[in-house]
């Protein structure tokens, strides 16, 4: 099998595989750290992986200067600028296409093999949000 250039995959596609790929990782660490009680596990990952999060450490990741590549930004871009004919539910449109972008980062990040670089900034991530959240380990 040769080889497939991810960077040339829809915006859309490449946002839903980082979204599971993202998802994974998240429930990982947190059974990692001890927690179990589902209801728990659920609600303590949604700081992690709701659109709102995902937004906000979007725009932290691109505030923070030659944090992230210029062909990482141009895949978040991507994805930000994909036409989705859906929505999440409670956020605003602007919110949820900066989510897709993040996701879409994340589903690059996977599908190039680049699997140092997306644990880099996933562990980042989940750093940001400990500290923003309190987040007991």
């Amino acid at each position: 099998m040769t080889e497939k250039n991810w960077a040339l995959l829809n915006g859309l596609a490449l946002a839903y595989v980082g979204d599971a790929i993202y998802e994974i990782y998240i429930r990982e660490h947190l059974v990692q750290i001890g927690q179990t009680r589902p209801n728990q596990l659920h609600k303590i990952a949604t700081k992690y992986v709701s659109a709102k999060a995902q937004n906000s450490l979007m725009h932290d990741m691109l505030a923070e200067e030659n944090f992230l590549t210029e062909e990482e930004v141009a895949i978040y871009r991507r994805g930000r600028n994909a036409k989705s004919h859906t929505s999440a539910k409670n956020v605003a449109v602007t919110t949820y296409r900066v989510s897709t972008g993040f996701e879409a980062l994340m589903g690059y990040l996977h599908l190039s093999k680049q699997t140092e670089r997306m644990e880099e900034l996933i562990n980042w991530c989940i750093q940001k949000v400990e500290v923003a959240n309190n987040v007991q380990r």
